[in-house]
């Protein structure tokens, strides 16, 4: 973690809980925001249906809501999607690129860069997912595979959007499996996606936060939070459960301090 960037845990409930549990999750989530708020950044990614309700709940707190996924159109025919002007009332950010939407739902590299561009639009941080497959990493093509992710994603970037782009690298072989990364090895691919972050300019290596995915828990956590390039955590599981995710965030507020 370098202590120039503010930490940043996020947590994404994906498709779980219904509207009275989610909203007293989010009020949870919101003490330990407050309570660490200009330390550690703190979010949490949350289903279409509750964000509304979310956000309200938590209106006078640090705790920022933010949306699992959005169109990369402004508006149309587009049965079922949902445009950045749409949930940008209540949201800060929305994850784009979960391996997630790229496996169930096809989603390229341009698609993803089309979403970056519409969040941007709609004056929201867009917080990008990489990461490479179980296959791809044994065949030697992970740097390569999250590069090319990289690439496209920053693209039509410039250090004016810097402050409005987060990274994530999720292993896809970790997420949701309890199996993680070596911290060396999540530290590694940080470097080398911090590498590309300076093709837009140095200020885009300097000011992006980068996290790491992939079965976080409270456990180790900060093994990860620990190395240079890392500047925070996407929590999955344990960010549905208020305690553990409490124990993720005090955890970041105490190593920067």
């Amino acid at each position: 973690m370098n202590p120039l960037r503010m930490p940043v845990i996020v947590g994404n409930w994906k498709m779980n809980l219904n509207l009275a549990a989610a909203v007293a999750l989010a009020r949870a989530t919101a003490g330990i925001a407050d309570e660490t708020a200009g330390v550690v950044t703190t979010g949490i990614a949350v289903p279409f249906t509750f964000i509304a309700a979310a956000r309200e709940s938590v209106a006078s707190t640090s705790l920022l809501v933010g949306a699992q996924d959005v169109s990369r159109h402004e508006s149309g025919a587009h049965t079922g999607d949902v445009a950045a002007s749409m949930i940008a009332p209540w949201c800060s950010f929305a994850i784009v690129g979960h391996s997630e939407r790229r496996q169930d739902h096809g989603e390229t590299d341009d698609m993803v860069r089309d979403k970056i561009a519409a969040l941007h639009g709609a004056g929201l941080t867009a917080l990008v997912c990489v990461g490479e497959s179980a296959i791809q990493r044994e065949a030697g093509d992970a740097v390569a595979v999250v590069t090319t992710q990289i690439r496209a994603a920053v693209r039509d970037l410039d250090d004016r959007r810097a402050d409005a782009l987060m990274i994530a690298y999720e292993p896809v072989w970790a997420i949701g499996t309890g199996v993680s990364a070596q911290p060396h090895d999540a530290q590694a691919m940080a470097a080398v996606i911090r590498r590309e972050l300076a093709a837009p300019g140095p200020e885009t290596a300097a000011r992006v936060p980068v996290l790491y995915g992939g079965s976080v828990t409270a456990d180790n956590a900060g093994l990860y939070l620990d190395q240079p390039d890392i500047d925070g955590a996407l929590v999955g599981g344990a960010s549905l459960k208020a305690p553990a995710f409490a124990a993720i965030v005090r955890g970041a507020a105490a190593l920067r301090a």
